[in-house]
């Protein structure tokens, strides 16, 4: 059986809110009701299942940035939609729903990397910035692109975790305001910590 997609195991998830009896395994409950969560899915629902789909790669690629598994970052995002559903449903606050998203995700991933006493690193496949190499470069061409990425990629593995995960979320999208909230931090320190670490990348440049 193939793996069934994210969303579907999330609203899966939601549904076993309701009724936790029906089934302590998400999958098993998958394969007994072959995917269908509910004929008519609740507008919270559909609301928050509409959420993941939007944020949930970016998430995953800021997530993965603290060393954590592929798996384990699936499973902290969904953890971040289910509760963001638990947190709509008792009616609180929608104001800014992206950057209360990548807070806790971002705490979550904390958690879950204390838990794995994993050393906090940069994971360069999810990394949105990536340079890609052009396959149509020459040998030589693609051997300085290749050069050019690993120093990159050293460059931001030597910034401060403050620092890298300024560098992420900026990179997802968010604005100053909605990484302060992530972060803690406040408007000037973002500027100046954002203005350290690409000053960092365009060294890379220079010193070619």
């Amino acid at each position: 059986m193939n793996n069934p997609p994210a969303s579907v195991i999330f609203r899966l998830r939601i549904a076993h809110l309701y009724n936790p009896a029906e089934s302590s395994d998400v999958l098993s409950y998958l394969e007994k009701r072959e995917a269908a969560v509910s004929p008519k899915p609740s507008p919270l629902e559909q609301e928050v299942v509409s959420l993941f789909e939007q944020f949930r790669n970016s998430l995953l690629r800021y997530v993965l940035s603290f060393g954590l598994t592929r798996q384990d970052g699936e499973e902290v995002i969904q953890e971040v939609f289910l509760a963001l559903f638990q947190h709509l449903r008792q009616g609180k606050s929608r104001r800014n729903l992206r950057g209360w998203i990548f807070r806790v995700g971002h705490n979550l991933a904390l958690k879950q990397r204390m838990q794995d006493s994993a050393r906090f690193r940069f994971h360069s496949d999810g990394y949105p910035a990536e340079a890609q190499i052009d396959r149509s470069f020459n040998p030589e061409e693609e051997y300085a692109a290749a050069q050019r990425q690993q120093r990159m990629l050293r460059v931001i593995d030597a910034l401060s975790s403050q620092d890298r995960c300024c560098l992420n979320l900026r990179a997802e999208g968010l604005r100053y305001r909605e990484i302060s909230m992530v972060l803690g931090m406040s408007l000037g320190s973002i500027s100046l910590s954002l203005s350290r670490s690409l000053q960092r990348l365009a060294g890379v440049d220079s010193r070619i």
